[in-house]
């Protein structure tokens, strides 16, 4: 998974072959296919592990904030810097695997839904608090939320541009808590 994951910061992943990853792992072909079932599972399973990371850094940034406002915020700066940080896996799971239904039936998805499942359960506790207004359908804020994170990043990850974490999540947060009209 590391020889895996240090050629994809050389590559693109459809250029790597399996030969390449057992030999910078110093194993043998074979024994890659022992393990994983082909290139792609090797994938994911590098994908889960960098989310499984990340999702224990987001719980515990969020466990120090009192209000569901200010853990949301703390979710959408840290997935922007995630992003930031990161932009191998961020070109990866922004737009290699989301066109393969395999991936949606792997463990590094599982990931995801945990991380839409804690948006979704920091919308509901606000809801419940009555922090949040009581018509607010959390399923939609939620897509709105991962969506903001995601097009504030697409182009800058693409392209390869400087992303300002604080500016895009002042702005995705101020759009989402506050409104837009006058």
């Amino acid at each position: 998974m590391k020889a895996f994951s240090v050629l994809m910061k050389e590559k693109d992943f459809h250029s790597i072959t399996t030969a390449e990853i057992a030999g910078n792992a110093k194993v043998t072909e074979g024994l890659i296919y022992k393990y994983f079932k082909d290139k792609k599972d090797l994938l994911y399973q590098v994908l889960n592990d960098h989310f499984a990371d990340f999702l224990e850094k987001i719980k515990a940034r969020v466990a120090n904030e009192k209000s569901c406002a200010a853990q949301l915020e703390v979710i959408i700066f840290s997935s922007l810097e995630s992003y930031a940080e990161d932009r191998v896996f961020s070109k990866i799971l922004l737009l290699e695997v989301r066109n393969s239904l395999e991936y949606f039936n792997s463990c590094a998805y599982g990931m995801v839904r945990d991380y839409a499942g804690t948006i979704l359960g920091i919308i509901e506790d606000g809801l419940k608090n009555k922090e949040f207004k009581s018509d607010t359908d959390p399923y939609l804020l939620r897509k709105v939320i991962l969506g903001s994170i995601e097009h504030a990043c697409l182009g800058e990850i693409i392209f390869g541009r400087e992303l300002d974490i604080d500016q895009a999540s002042k702005g995705i947060t101020n759009i989402v808590f506050n409104g837009v009209k006058a």
